[in-house]
């Protein structure tokens, strides 16, 4: 199973940010919320979230030049990521500023929530739907989820479905430790975590494929916490597949 799409809610008004977390939330999103201009480039670079709704008032078109300039390596801003803004102002001025700095979409305040909800949808469509998912780059890693082709040093490695779908999940944030909960619902699509470890037996699969390719150490294990994929030299680079 597929994880739901994960969505970054920017919002100064806390009635506005809990009405939407909590009805995005109802309708099957995962959503991270931020109240201003540094907690949202903040989830951006860590998280990279499928989309995001911005309305921070004054640091709107900051954040659009933000993203809009993000260099799409590991651990920092994907510049390609859909942008919904909401706004008070109306005016036709106004909106073709908005999308003129960036913003995929522009929704007028007060709005509602079934037209919001339509518009995300459209935009996740256009930006995931029809093209193939990214290849990634991770020093001499290279996945190609489209072509389920996995090389390292130039050497192939042959990875089952949930494999390449693990190892997809752990390159595109090489940086970052992701715990057994966060990949058994991103990957597997548990909604719960209960006592299983599937997570453990494909991370070890996994790592000795990897090994036997001639790379050591590539799939690490974090007591506690769950794993992180670690490359010998820490260069990673990512672009459309």
């Amino acid at each position: 199973m597929s994880a739901s799409p994960l969505i970054l809610l920017a919002a100064e008004e806390p009635a506005l940010r809990a009405f939407l977390a909590d009805n995005l939330t109802a309708d099957g999103y995962r959503v991270l919320v931020a109240e201003d201009k540094p907690s949202a480039l903040t989830a951006l670079a860590t998280h990279r979230p499928a989309l995001a709704i911005l309305d921070v008032n004054g640091d709107t078109l900051g954040l659009l030049d933000a993203v809009r300039a993000g260099d799409g390596v590991a651990g920092r801003i994907a510049p390609d990521t859909p942008l919904m803004v909401l706004t008070a102002r109306a005016e036709e001025l106004e909106r073709v500023r908005l999308y003129e700095r960036g913003s995929d979409d522009v929704l007028a305040k007060p709005f509602s929530y079934p037209e919001l909800r339509a518009r995300l949808r459209a935009l996740l469509r256009r930006a995931w739907g029809p093209r193939s998912p990214r290849a990634l780059t991770v020093g001499p890693l290279a996945i190609d989820p489209a072509a389920r082709t996995v090389t390292l040093a130039g050497t192939a490695v042959e990875c089952s479905k949930v494999e390449l779908a693990l190892l997809c999940a752990l390159a595109a944030e090489p940086t970052r430790v992701f715990s057994k909960h966060e990949l058994l619902r991103d990957v597997w699509g548990y909604r719960s975590p209960g006592r299983t470890r599937t997570v453990d037996s494909h991370a070890c699969r996994l790592r000795n494929k990897l090994h036997a390719a001639g790379g050591r150490g590539w799939v690490q294990n974090v007591w506690g916490v769950g794993y992180r994929l670690h490359s010998p030299t820490q260069t990673t680079s990512s672009g459309a597949a």
